[in-house]
């Protein structure tokens, strides 16, 4: 079992930067690959980033390439996602999820088992 908590939402001004983070309990964080996911109420999940269980292969979507990036410290059981240029597009709730396996649907909720509760990310105009 693997629990998972985000922090570091909050609001910020386009162009401005915010870095999430999310801490999991847990002596097998460095089994699990990460993801990080955002949603917007009333709309689909929609997959974020990604990062493999040594950190080594790290995915992307195509709207936030070039402006986030995805890393993990497995010393510290933590994933964070740094977020810079944001926009206003990029508010959401954004969850970070872990997953016991690894494959190239790494940008498919189903596949992750743990998911945490979310941290809002608002940018203002």
């Amino acid at each position: 079992q693997v629990q998972l908590v985000e922090s570091g939402g909050g609001l910020v001004q386009a162009g401005g930067s915010l870095r999430l983070s999310c801490a999991a309990s847990g002596r097998t964080f460095s089994s699990y690959a990460m993801g990080w996911f955002r949603q917007i109420p009333g709309e689909e999940r929609e997959f974020v980033a990604a990062i493999s269980w040594s950190g080594v292969n790290t995915y992307y979507a195509d709207s936030v390439k070039g402006r986030f990036t995805v890393s993990r410290d497995n010393a510290k059981n933590t994933v964070y996602l740094q977020m810079n240029s944001l926009k206003p597009e990029d508010t959401a709730v954004y969850y970070c999820a872990a997953r016991r396996t690894w494959n190239s649907d790494y940008d498919k909720g189903y596949e992750y088992d743990y998911w945490g509760r979310g941290t809002q990310v608002t940018v203002s105009s």
